[in-house]
């Protein structure tokens, strides 16, 4: 992998990331930007103990726009977009309209190709493997930042997920606090672990998993199952068989591994609804570890936490979504329409077709 940083029009990142060694990144973005300026403000919920982002420039951004003025394809002739150059085969840049930015942390754009009618499991296991190593590349760089506690890695796909661009992309969340979710999960570690006498509650629910009827997709090391307790119609978590805190610890043979699972697993949840159905949307999120302090988590360290992608749709069958509604929206409480042991078998049906 080659890295090569430049700066945009006004001032923001753009890092490329080329297969090949031998690739010169010298194009200059010549558009007529003026420096970004962004009005992100944290906000805590004094009932909920829970962090907000209020960020008002973000109504100013880039929605739906034709393929032929997407920003996130390459730069070509007269038309010039967010990449400068004309080609390129993973990129990263900082985000024009971030939720985040400052002390308030930060936000990327991840780029996976310059292919716009592509998408993720369009790219081959190489292709993968580059945006594997942007995203860890990012994670290390990230939470290097004094206003960094957690790194996010997602993808948004779908008109009905909310997304605005249709290029092939995701983004990075750069925190200045530990999200919520994470924090529920930190807190029951603690708790599993000083009720076993140091048992770890991920190694706990892999075992499980690997014993039971829910498993996807199996590797030597990865496994992909659909959790006990999925919250969404089709969800599936795909886990390191060896317990590492973030993308940064998974070793040469986990990360060669990955693309071909993740890739099949993508390529399954676009057939379980059917022959000429539309591309199933979904959420694809990384989980890593805080790398700010774990103090109020007693007994926790980062090295307890488990690396985990968690990918969900939105879509409970042909046609038909799945809303958050009074229980889900008013009281967290997530409504599972379909068993998770029959979400498990369905995507083991649809590997041949």
């Amino acid at each position: 992998m080659k890295k090569t940083s430049t700066r945009l029009a006004d001032g923001r990142e753009l890092i490329y990331y080329d297969l090949r060694d031998d690739k010169v990144r010298d194009a200059v973005d010549h558009r007529p930007l003026e420096r970004t300026v962004t009005t992100s403000e944290i906000r805590r919920d004094p009932l909920l103990g829970d962090s907000i982002a209020v960020a008002s420039h973000r109504q100013g951004r880039t929605y739906h726009p034709p393929a032929n003025e997407c920003p996130l394809c390459p730069s070509q002739g007269d038309r010039l977009s967010e990449i400068p150059d004309s080609s390129y085969d993973v990129v990263v840049f900082e985000n024009r309209f971030p939720s985040l930015a400052g002390d308030s942390g930060r936000c990327e754009v991840v780029c996976f190709t310059s292919d716009h009618n592509a998408s993720f499991a369009d790219l081959t296991e190489e292709q993968a493997g580059l945006v594997l190593d942007a995203w860890t590349d990012r994670t290390s760089e990230l939470s290097h930042l004094p206003s960094v506690d957690q790194v996010f890695c997602f993808e948004n796909r779908g008109a009905e997920i909310g997304v605005t661009l249709g290029h092939p992309h995701g983004q990075i969340y750069a925190y200045p606090f530990t999200t919520p979710r994470t924090a529920l999960m930190l807190r029951s570690l603690a708790t599993h672990k000083e009720a076993t006498g140091g048992e770890n509650l991920f190694d706990a629910v892999l075992e499980r998993e690997l014993a039971g009827e829910r498993v996807v997709l199996e590797g030597e090391h990865w496994v992909a199952f659909v959790p006990y307790a999925a919250h969404w119609p089709y969800e599936v978590h795909l886990y390191p068989k060896r317990r590492v805190p973030d993308l940064l610890g998974l070793d040469e043979a986990a990360r060669t591994e990955f693309p071909q699972v993740y890739l099949e697993v993508l390529r399954r949840f676009d057939r379980i609804f059917g022959e000429g159905e539309p591309p199933t949307p979904y959420i694809a999120a990384w989980h890593q570890a805080p790398f700010g302090a774990l103090d109020e988590f007693d007994g926790v360290s980062r090295d307890d936490f488990a690396l985990h992608l968690e990918l969900f749709t939105i879509r409970r069958t042909s046609g038909k979504l799945k809303f958050l509604a009074g229980s889900e929206s008013g009281m967290n409480v997530f409504i599972n329409d379909v068993p998770p042991e029959r979400a498990a078998e369905r995507l083991r049906e649809v590997a041949s077709s």
